[in-house]
C-alpha cells in the first residue's frame, strides 16, 4: 500500500511541497528567532552599559560610593571591583550575583576576598573614596579629589543576580576607570534579559504550533490542487486504455479547455492517434490493393499454364513471360516500399546526379538528356530507381519526345522530366503519388503499372531530404522536378 502511495505523481507532488514549506519554514523560523534574540540581547547590552558608564563617570568625578546614583536602582544589580578582584561597592539589594568574576555580592560578604581585617578595609575605603578633604572640606587651600580616566571600551557577560530575593538572568556591561594614585577599578551593571527569554520563547511556541497547522494546510492544499489538475490525465489514461482494448483507432481523448501543458498533451495525443490511424488504414489499403494486384498477374500466369499442360499447343510463352516480368517487378517495388517504410536510412554515397540521369536514359527512345556535373549524396541505387519511374511514366504518356534536364540551382540539386503528352489534371497532381493510384487514362494493364512508381518515388525523394513535384510541361505536358540536396 505504501508503495503504491508513493507511486502516485499526487503523493509525490504532496509530500515534496510540504518538504519545501517545511524546510522554508524552520529556516525562516529560525533566522526569526536568531534575529529577535540579537535585537533583545543588544537592546539589553544598551542599557547595562550605559548603565555602567553613568556610575564609571561619576565614580571618575571623585564621588564617594554612598552618593552614586547607580547604586540606588533597585531593579539593576550594579557591582564596582578594585584591581585584585575585590568588592568595593554595590547595589543595596543585591544578594548573589555571577558573571561578573567577583566571589561575593557585597563589600565585607563573610568567605570573600573582600572580607580581610577591619583596618584593611578601612585603609582601602579611605583609598578608594579619597581623604576627608578630598570629598568635601570647607578649608578654602584644600586639593580637589584625583579623577580617574573612563575606559572607552565596554565589555560584555551574561550571568544572574539576585535582588530582594529574586534571581533573574541579567547582561552585565564592563567599564574601566583607572586613577593615578588608586589603581583600576571596574564598574559592573547588568541589564534584565527578561524580555528576551520571554519573546523568544513565546515566538518558539508559536512556531511549533503554527508551523504544523501551515504544513497541514499546504499538504491538503497540494493534495487537491494536484487532484484537479491530474483528473484530465486520468481521463486522457482511461480512454487510451479503452481504445487499446477496443482496438478503435477512430476515437480520440478528451481534450481540457485549460490551454495549459495537460491540453497540449491531449491534443498531441489525438494527433498521434490520428497519424496511426491514417497509418493502419493506409496499411490494410496498401495489403488489400497488393493482393488484388498479385492476384492478376499469379491467375494469368496459372491458367496459361494450365492450358498449357492441358494443351501444350496452346501455351503462350510470351504472355506467361510478361505476366511473370510483371510478378517479378511488382514483388520488387513492394520490398522496397517495404523497406522505405520501415525506416532504412539511404545511406551517404556520393555520386553524379547528371552521370546517373544519362546512364538511365542511354537507349530509350525519344529521350534527350541535357545534364551538367551535379554531385549528390544518398543511394545511387534508390536515387536511380526514382529515374526510372520517371523516365517509364514520362515514355507511357509522352505522344513523341521526352527531356531530362539536370541542373545545379543554389543549394539543390534538380532533374526535371517532361513529357509533350495531355499532362496531368491539377486535381490529381497529388492523388498520383498515393500507392495504387491510376488515373483513368492509365488503367489498361498492358499500358501501365500497379501504379506504386510514382509513390516509390516521392518517398525516395523524401528520404533523401528532397521533394519531387509535378506541374505543366512547356509543350503541354507533365513536368516532373526532383529536388535533392547538393552534396557539400
Amino acid at each position: 500500500m505504501t508503495r503504491r502511495w508513493f507511486g502516485s505523481v499526487r503523493s509525490r507532488a504532496t509530500l515534496a511541497a510540504t518538504l519545501v514549506v517545511a524546510v522554508a519554514l524552520l529556516a525562516a523560523g529560525a533566522a526569526v528567532l536568531l534575529s529577535l534574540r540579537s535585537d533583545l540581547t543588544g537592546q539589553a547590552e544598551s542599557e547595562a552599559a550605559s548603565a555602567a558608564r553613568a556610575v564609571a563617570v561619576e565614580l571618575s568625578d571623585g564621588r564617594p560610593y554612598d552618593k552614586l546614583t547607580g547604586l540606588d536602582e533597585d531593579d539593576r544589580p550594579v557591582q564596582i571591583l578594585d584591581e585584585r578582584g575585590r568588592v568595593v561597592a554595590a547595589s543595596e539589594d543585591l544578594e548573589r550575583v555571577t558573571g561578573t568574576g567577583a566571589d561575593t555580592a557585597r563589600p565585607g560578604d563573610p568567605g570573600g576576598r573582600a572580607g580581610g581585617d577591619a583596618d584593611d578595609d578601612a585603609d582601602d575605603s579611605d583609598d578608594a573614596n579619597g581623604s576627608d578633604d578630598a570629598n568635601g572640606s570647607d578649608g578654602p587651600d584644600d586639593d580637589p579629589a584625583p579623577r580617574g580616566e573612563v575606559d572607552s571600551d565596554t565589555d560584555f557577560s551574561t550571568g544572574t543576580a539576585t535582588i530582594d530575593g529574586t534571581t533573574a538572568d541579567y547582561r552585565f556591561a564592563a567599564v574601566e576607570v583607572e586613577f593615578e594614585d588608586r589603581g583600576k577599578f571596574t564598574v559592573y551593571a547588568g541589564a534584565p534579559l527578561a524580555a528576551e527569554r520571554s519573546a523568544v520563547g513565546t515566538a518558539t511556541t508559536a512556531m511549533l504550533i503554527g508551523f504544523p497547522l501551515l504544513l497541514a494546510v499546504v499538504a491538503g492544499a497540494t493534495w487537491l490542487v494536484t487532484r484537479r489538475a491530474l483528473s484530465p490525465v486520468e481521463g486522457i489514461r482511461r480512454e487510451m486504455a479503452a481504445i487499446t482494448a477496443s482496438e478503435d483507432l477512430a476515437r480520440r481523448v478528451p481534450v481540457p479547455a485549460t490551454h495549459d501543458e495537460v491540453a497540449r498533451l491531449a491534443l498531441t495525443t489525438n494527433e498521434t492517434l490520428a497519424a496511426l490511424e491514417s497509418s493502419v488504414e493506409r496499411q490494410r489499403r496498401f495489403v488489400a490493393d497488393a493482393s488484388h494486384e498479385l492476384r492478376s498477374p499469379i491467375a494469368s500466369l496459372r491458367t496459361q499454364l494450365e492450358v498449357g499442360a492441358a494443351h501444350p499447343e496452346l501455351l503462350d510463352l510470351d504472355g506467361a513471360v510478361t505476366d511473370t516480368v510483371r510478378l517479378q517487378t511488382l514483388a520488387a517495388d513492394l520490398l522496397l516500399l517495404a523497406r522505405l517504410d520501415a525506416g532504412e536510412r539511404p545511406g551517404d554515397a556520393r555520386f553524379d546526379l547528371g552521370a546517373l540521369a544519362r546512364e538511365h536514359a542511354e537507349g530509350r527512345a525519344g529521350v534527350t538528356v541535357t545534364a551538367d556535373e551535379v554531385p549528390v549524396a544518398g543511394s545511387r541505387a534508390q536515387v536511380g530507381r526514382v529515374l526510372t519511374n520517371l523516365l517509364d511514366n514520362a515514355r507511357r504518356h509522352a505522344r513523341s519526345a521526352v527531356t531530362v534536364g539536370v541542373r545545379a540551382e543554389g543549394e539543390w540539386a534538380v532533374v526535371a522530366v517532361a513529357d509533350d503528352g495531355d499532362g496531368v489534371p491539377e486535381a490529381d497532381r497529388e492523388r498520383i503519388f498515393e500507392r495504387f493510384v491510376r488515373l483513368d487514362e492509365a488503367r489498361s494493364r498492358d499500358d501501365g503499372g500497379a501504379g506504386l512508381g510514382l509513390a516509390i518515388a516521392r518517398d525516395v525523394a523524401v528520404r533523401h531530404g528532397g521533394t519531387l513535384t509535378v506541374g505543366r510541361a512547356p509543350a503541354g505536358g507533365a513536368l516532373f522536378e526532383l529536388r535533392l540536396p547538393r552534396a557539400q
